[in-house]
This record gives structure tokens, C-alpha cells and sequence, in this order.
């Protein structure tokens, strides 16, 4: 079990690119305290080096509460736009009120676009 864990926690982060004034990284499949680490250094990193990071969730297929906190933390440090996320997504944030806090677009180009 701990192999296939392993490739999960390689899989959850598609990569990044810049677009814009900011940099976009992809992330997939389940987020949780579990696999999280990877996107966490991803997040990270693009923001100490770019004024707005843009994530792509168009392909999380679940976040949990540290996804969650994890999202808040990064929002206070930089500009961070989420990009078409499902509704799993949608749901956590609207049920936590962080849609509220959190930039939340259609989709990357709207997110990027954004003013």
C-alpha cells in the first residue's frame, strides 16, 4: 500500500506555467493531510516568486480541511486565485464560508484575467 500512496502523492501535482502577471499550478486527484506535502511545496514556491499564483482545481476530485487551510494560509501571503474547481470543491467552500475569502473563477484564463 505505502507504493501506491507514494505515486499518489507524486500524481497530485500536474505541474506549473506562467500566465499573466502570474504563475498557474495544476494539481489532481484527492487532497488531505495525507498527500498534500507536493502541492503545499508547489504553492509555496510559486509564491515567493511571482505577485499571483493561480491553482488549477479542475481536476481535484477531493480537498479536505487541510486542503482547505491550506488555500487560507497561501491566500494571506499572496494573491491566490482558484480556478474551476468541481463541485466537491464548491461545496467546501460555500459550506466553510470561504467562498466568501477566496478568489474563485470559471475557470484559468478568467482567474488570470481577473482585476
Amino acid at each position: 500500500m505505502t507504493g501506491a500512496r507514494d505515486v499518489n502523492q507524486e500524481g497530485v501535482v500536474g505541474g506549473g506555467y506562467p500566465a499573466g502577471a502570474g504563475w498557474v499550478v495544476a494539481a489532481h486527484g484527492e487532497l488531505d493531510q495525507d498527500t498534500l506535502a507536493p502541492l503545499e511545496e508547489a504553492l509555496a514556491a510559486a509564491a515567493d516568486r511571482h505577485g499571483m499564483v493561480v491553482l488549477d482545481a479542475g481536476s481535484i476530485t477531493f480537498g479536505d480541511s487541510s486542503f482547505l487551510n491550506l488555500l487560507l494560509r497561501l491566500h494571506h501571503h499572496t494573491t491566490l486565485r482558484i480556478a474551476a474547481p468541481g463541485e466537491q470543491l464548491r461545496r467546501l467552500f460555500a459550506l466553510t464560508g470561504a467562498d466568501t475569502v477566496l478568489s474563485v473563477h470559471p475557470s484559468v484564463e478568467d482567474a488570470v484575467g481577473a482585476s
